[in-house]
C-alpha cells in the first residue's frame, strides 16, 4: 500500500429528502487495500459503493479516484459536475460485482464476459473471448463457459459475475453483499474466489458484508457505519478483539449471537 488513497470521500453527503444517508463522509481508501464495511441495514454502506459506480449522485463533497476527481472535472481552475464523459472514463477503473448477480440471462457465460470489452474498450472479439476464458477458468467455470445464467446455480452466476467485472481491468473492485442471496453451501465458493483475488491481484478492494469471519480473515480494515458515518474504524483484529464503541460493541454482540 502506499500514502496516497486510490480513493477518496471528502465530506460527501447524500439526502433523500429530508432522509440523511450519508452525512459528510470521510473516508480514504489506500492502493491494494482491502476494506470491509458492515454495520446494521440503512446505515448507508451500499450508498458508498453505489456512489462510486455512479449509481447515485452526491449531494455535497467530492469524491476522488486515483488522484482526479470522479463527480467532478476541473474547468478554469474550479471544479464543476462532471460530465458523462468525464465520468464514464474515471469509472473504467472500477468494477463491481451486485448481490444479484445482474447477468444477461440471453447470454452465455462467455458472452456476459467479453460484451463489456469489446464495446465500452474497443477489445477485437478474439482478444475479449482470450480475456474471458483465463478469467472463467480463474473462477473455476471454464467448463461452463457456454452454459447461460439459467444453467448455472447461484455460486457460478456470482463467480461469472466476477469475472465480468474483472473483464474490464479494474484498478478498484467492489463487492455489495455478494453472498447474501446465496444458499449457505454455495457461500464458501465464492469467498475463495475473492481470497484468490486478494492474493494473486494488484487490486484495491471494498466489500460490504455480513459475513464477520470472512472480513475479520480477509481485510485489511473494517469500517463500521451507523447512521451515516463511520463509527468506528481498524484493524480487524483490534476491531473484533477490544471495539471501542458502544454502537459497535452492540451490533457485533447481535451478529456474532445470531451465528
Amino acid at each position: 500500500m502506499t500514502d496516497k488513497p486510490i480513493v477518496r470521500f471528502d465530506k460527501v453527503s447524500k439526502r433523500y429528502g429530508p432522509l440523511t444517508v450519508l452525512d459528510s463522509l470521510e473516508l480514504d481508501i489506500f492502493r491494494g487495500e482491502k476494506v470491509a464495511i458492515i454495520g446494521p441495514s440503512g446505515s448507508g454502506k451500499t450508498t458508498v459503493l453505489r456512489m462510486l459506480m455512479t449509481l447515485e449522485t452526491i449531494d455535497d463533497g467530492v469524491i476522488w479516484v486515483d488522484g482526479e476527481p470522479l463527480t467532478h472535472m476541473e474547468r478554469n481552475g474550479k471544479l464543476v459536475r462532471a460530465d458523462q464523459a468525464h465520468i464514464r472514463k474515471i469509472r473504467a477503473r472500477i468494477g463491481m460485482v451486485f448481490q444479484s448477480f445482474n447477468l444477461f440471462p440471453h447470454m452465455t457465460a462467455m458472452a456476459n464476459c467479453i460484451e463489456a470489452p469489446m464495446t465500452v474498450l474497443g477489445m477485437k472479439r478474439q482478444d475479449a473471448e482470450a480475456r474471458a476464458a483465463d478469467l472463467l477458468d480463474m473462477v473455476g467455470l471454464a467448463q461452463k463457459k457456454e452454459h447461460y445464467p439459467s444453467q448455472l446455480s447461484g455460486g457460478q452466476q456470482q463467480r461469472v459475475a466476477i469475472a465480468r467485472a474483472l473483464a474490464m481491468r479494474p484498478k478498484i473492485m467492489l463487492f455489495d453483499e455478494v453472498t447474501s442471496a446465496l444458499d449457505p453451501e454455495l457461500v464458501g465458493e465464492v469467498l475463495q474466489v475473492i481470497r484468490k483475488l486478494g492474493s494473486e491481484h494488484d487490486l484495491t478492494m471494498l466489500m460490504v458484508t455480513h459475513q464477520m469471519g470472512f472480513a475479520k480473515e480477509f481485510a485489511d480494515r473494517i469500517c463500521f457505519f451507523y447512521q451515516g458515518k463511520i463509527c468506528e474504524q481498524g484493524h480487524p483484529k483490534e476491531f473484533f478483539g477490544s471495539p471501542k464503541n458502544d454502537r459497535t460493541k452492540q451490533f457485533l454482540h447481535a451478529v456474532l449471537e445470531a451465528g
